[in-house]
Parts: structure tokens; C-alpha cells; sequence
């Protein structure tokens, strides 16, 4: 298996140092990126959307936020019926840390989901996961928002009463939120997949191929 060359530990630092650079100029560039974030418009939604709890009680758009001002929408990809987990939406879901810090700059994060919480309840207890888990099942929320069973992320915001959706992802813009990719990217190695460019010889797999549900992994 080919791997990076070996060098003495001065040369090392001054390659590290050299990345450094550039990795800071990133840094910047993400630092401005969110400054522009924040200064986007925002849409009104509809105040009388209805939603199931996991507690199974059916609540409004002002219970998804759970007292808090901002509130994070992992759209997870599960439809009624549904026979299949997607193992990109739930290996997401296990990089789901504590929100205790979140929480205390007045956010919640929850999953929300078009199946019925009779269907989430199995995945959630065979998944062991604590994240609140919302179904919008019969609302037409998801329609509304433009999403059409794909994966997302959106961000709202609750104010006097009156709810915004201020910032929406997919795609890359979610799969760079998630723990276990954003440490493979510090590897010699990467994810392994194909897409990357690495060194010839190195380990790759066709792109998220080797994703697997949390128990099924041999």
C-alpha cells in the first residue's frame, strides 16, 4: 500500500507551516461566508402547520422550537412505508452530539421526517438515538418548503410569534456538518472514495458505498 513519504521532522514543519497558510485563508473565507449567512433574507411561514411529537401528541410550529428562538431541521429521508434506511441520513444522525451548548445560545436541533411516528419509533429505538424526532406526516410542510424527498437542512427562527426560514442545505452543504467526514479529511487517507483527489495508489471506494447502518458493519 503506497503512503505518504517520510521526511525529518524539520521538513515536516515547514510543509505544515505551508498548509497552514492556506488553511487559515479558508478559515477566513468560511468566517465570511457566515457573516453573509446572516444577513439573509428570510420567509415568512404559515403559523398553523401541525406535526406529531414523539410523544405522539400533535403539536404546532411554536413546539418544534422547545422554547427556543432558532431552531435546526435535519429533513430526514424517511417516507411512509418505507422499507429502506438511508444510510446517509442516519450515519448524519449519529454525529448528532449533546445540544446542551447549543441549547444555551437559544437553539434546538430535532429531525423531522414525512413517515408517521408509528414508523420512526423502530428506527429510533434500533438506532438508539435521543435526538427529537418530528413527523410532518399529512401536513404538506416538506412540499411547501420545496422539498421533494431529498435530504436537508433548514434553519428557522421564531420571533413575537411569527416564524422565518432563514438558510437551507443539501447535498455537500450538510455533509460538511458531519464529525466522522470532517476528521477523515484531516487523514492521509480522506474518506477513501473515488471523487477525492489523493495520491495514486491509495485506498479508495466508490463514493459513500461503504456507508453502512451502525449495526450492520461486519
Amino acid at each position: 500500500m503506497n503512503r505518504p513519504r517520510v521526511v525529518s521532522p524539520e521538513e515536516w514543519q515547514v510543509a505544515r507551516d505551508a498548509l497552514l497558510v492556506k488553511e487559515k485563508e479558508h478559515t477566513r473565507a468560511l468566517d465570511a461566508l457566515a457573516a453573509e449567512r446572516r444577513r439573509l433574507p428570510m420567509v415568512r411561514l404559515d403559523p398553523g402547520y401541525r406535526f406529531t411529537a414523539p410523544d405522539g401528541e400533535e403539536v404546532g410550529m411554536a413546539q418544534l422550537f422547545g422554547g427556543k428562538r432558532q431552531l435546526v431541521i435535519y429533513h430526514f429521508m424517511l417516507q411512509p412505508g418505507q422499507d429502506h434506511l438511508c444510510e446517509g441520513c442516519c450515519s448524519f444522525t449519529d454525529n448528532l452530539a449533546d445540544q446542551t451548548h447549543l441549547n444555551a445560545r437559544d437553539t434546538r436541533l430535532i429531525l423531522l421526517c414525512r413517515a408517521p411516528q408509528a414508523e420512526i419509533e423502530p428506527v429510533r429505538k434500533r438506532m438508539g438515538w435521543t435526538v427529537p424526532w418530528y413527523s410532518s406526516h399529512g401536513s404538506g410542510f416538506e412540499d411547501d418548503l420545496g422539498l421533494t424527498g431529498g435530504f436537508g437542512l433548514s434553519v428557522l427562527l421564531h420571533d413575537n410569534g411569527e416564524f422565518f426560514r432563514t438558510y437551507f442545505t443539501t447535498s455537500r452543504g450538510v455533509d460538511r456538518l458531519r464529525m466522522d467526514f470532517n476528521l477523515l479529511d484531516l487523514t492521509p487517507f480522506g474518506r477513501q472514495e473515488t471523487w477525492e483527489d489523493s495520491p495514486e495508489g491509495w485506498p479508495q471506494t466508490p463514493t459513500m458505498q461503504w456507508l453502512r447502518l451502525r449495526d450492520e458493519y461486519s
